[in-house]
């Protein structure tokens, strides 16, 4: 693109000053923004619901089968598919271990029940032009409602993401639950689209498509693409362009290229643009007070005293009392409070819920249906109390950027927070309790043992008064029998009552004592992140203070020859900056 090499190219130009002029810390930061622009990365995931072709989807995008399609067996772990020079693949595992693996076996460790090893993702790498821009398409397991496991992974992923395409197909119209999810990923990501596949097979796709729009335009307004990933394969293998156009692909490719990928090009230009400015503006302020000082001796030492001043202030940004320190500091340890409450508030009414459902019947026959509701409950908390955590620690780091920017009087670009993903994944749910029924034998033993203690207790008693109970025995030992049995029923369901109720409990603790470590972990690295930053920021400006106070103190001492030839210098300087300041403002145009 035009403008991410004219940035690239000021980005050289401020580098080859920063050499100049000695400012190796902020080269260090233009190096890293010009590695940016060289190779940056936009995440794409591609989510949906099981079996609507996601996997299909990305296979007709790269012209390749990279993600495996099966009828009968969904994803199991995301793909990610991105550019290389060359076909290759490689296992995720955490935190950070890569295991390369041939291409063919990629299908075998991305669907479920295939060998048992579980992985945190699949990479492949591709040589294809719609990769090469740094494009990286995610394709993720199916959502399986708002509320399942599966749906919070997802949701976590679209958190991170440059981009989201929600798939669904032409067999009938967005479900509430789509809608649903459609509405949390739009409040995480800024770019959402929703494409409606399977349009080959279903002749009605027309009509599928007016509802979906309907649907969006009511609830959260997006684009809405229909796409055949069948015709594109074909397309690609036959080189055919009307064929692809009709596939719908060739829409669905420029929304990918000029929306998505226009979109962060934009905004790595205008940050590029910005750390360009923020140079410009250190070293103008550098010679202009040394301009000043040798245009005007008698102002000069006024100048040394106010870069004094500037000094201390800026000296007193480093310290642990400034403003933007304390703040930050009291902050995360007010948002860990906050964080830990919230979870701790959503467990108690997820186990208050469940010991309703409890109470309501027994769980030697709901307890299927509770495991599979209680881990999907405790993923959609873990979930809501994430967005909690990325939304407080943003306003953080906002606070934090505008107390430094009141203190330092200089435009600074602020941080972006990072984003924890493990805080919406839960584990499965374990359980160890014995819900197991009365077996026939056992509840005749129970009778029997009720029947006989009864019908001898009454037997007992009636001969002590001389009365002989004949078959009233037996009628009365039947009768206790049966109420023994019932008793002891309701004893055991209660008993199983309390089992299931404790094996709650402790799968909730787990889940919080894992969701605890996650947030106080990601929180230290924010802190760590915003600390560095604007310390980083601090030692700039400090150094460029250091720099004009010298020049000016030394421009005090000079004499009216000296300053007159050393004018000339500083002015020619002053335009050299002056130029530089304009290329980039032209970049952030």
């Amino acid at each position: 693109m035009a403008d991410v090499a004219k940035a690239v190219a000021v980005i050289e130009l401020a580098l080859r000053a920063c050499t100049a002029y000695d400012r190796p810390d902020t080269a260090a930061r233009l190096t890293a923004v010009k590695e940016s622009l060289a190779d940056p990365v936009l995440h794409v995931v591609v989510a949906g619901e099981f079996k609507q072709g996601k996997s299909s989807l990305v296979n007709a995008l790269v012209g390749a089968t990279v993600c495996a399609v099966d009828d009968d067996v969904a994803t199991a772990v995301p793909t990610y598919v991105r550019h290389g020079l060359k076909p290759e693949a490689a296992l995720l595992y955490e935190p950070g271990r890569r295991e390369p693996i041939p291409v063919a076996d990629v299908r075998k460790h991305v669907l479920e029940n295939s060998d048992g090893d579980r992985v945190s993702g699949v990479e492949v790498r591709l040589p294809r032009k719609i990769l090469a821009g740094g494009l990286v398409l995610v394709d993720t397991p199916g959502v399986g409602g708002l509320g399942s496991p599966h749906a919070a992974a997802s949701l976590a992923a679209v958190s991170m993401a440059d981009a989201v395409l929600f798939v669904t197909g032409a067999a009938q119209e967005l479900t509430r639950s789509e809608v649903d999810f459609l509405q949390r990923a739009r409040a995480l990501c800024p770019v959402v689209a929703c494409v409606v596949t399977k349009t080959d097979f279903y002749p009605a796709w027309r009509r599928i498509q007016e509802l979906n729009e309907r649907h969006l335009a009511t609830h959260c307004p997006m684009p809405l693409m229909p796409v055949s990933s069948t015709l594109r394969s074909r397309a690609v293998k036959a080189n055919d362009t009307a064929l692809n156009a009709e596939s719908g692909f060739t829409g669905l490719v420029r929304f990918l290229t000029d929306r998505i990928g226009g979109s962060a090009a934009d905004r790595l230009v205008k940050d590029a643009a910005a750390e360009v400015l923020a140079l410009c503006d250190q070293l103008g302020g550098r010679f202009q007070a040394e301009r000043d000082a040798l245009a005007d001796p008698e102002a000069a030492a006024r100048v040394v005293r106010e870069l004094t001043g500037v000094k201390d202030r800026v000296e007193a940004l480093k310290s642990a009392a400034a403003k933007w320190n304390q703040t930050l500091n009291d902050g995360v340890t007010d948002l860990t409070s906050d964080i830990d409450h919230d979870l701790r508030a959503r467990v108690r009414v997820v186990i208050a819920e469940a010991d309703t459902a409890i109470e309501a019947g027994d769980p030697a026959d709901t307890w299927p249906e509770m495991e599979a509701w209680m881990q999907s409950r405790m993923a959609n908390e873990l979930l809501a109390n994430y967005e909690f955590l990325r939304g407080r620690a943003s306003e953080l780091g906002l606070r934090v950027g505008d107390h430094f920017h009141e203190a330092s009087t200089m435009i600074m670009r602020r941080p972006s927070v990072t984003d924890p993903t493990p805080m919406a994944t839960v584990a499965d749910f374990q359980h160890k309790i014995d819900l197991e029924r009365m077996r026939i034998t056992k509840q005749a033993m129970v009778a029997l043992k009720s029947a006989y203690g009864g019908a001898l207790m009454f037997i007992i008693l009636g001969s002590m008064i001389g009365v002989s109970l004949g078959p009233i025995g037996i009628g009365i030992g039947l009768v206790m029998g049966h109420r023994g049995l019932r008793d002891e029923k309701k004893r055991q369901i209660q008993k199983r009552r309390g089992e299931a109720r404790n094996a709650i409990r402790r799968y909730c603790d787990e889940v919080s004592f894992v969701a605890n470590k996650d947030s106080r972990d990601t929180l230290r690295r924010v802190q760590r992140q915003l600390r560095d930053h604007y310390s980083g920021l601090a030692e700039e400006l400090n150094r460029a203070n250091a720099q004009a106070l010298a020049s000016a103190s030394d421009a005090a001492k000079r004499s009216q020859s000296d300053r007159e030839r050393r004018l000339k210098d500083v002015d020619a300087e002053l335009a050299r900056v002056q130029q530089l300041r304009q290329r980039a403002e032209a970049v952030a145009k």
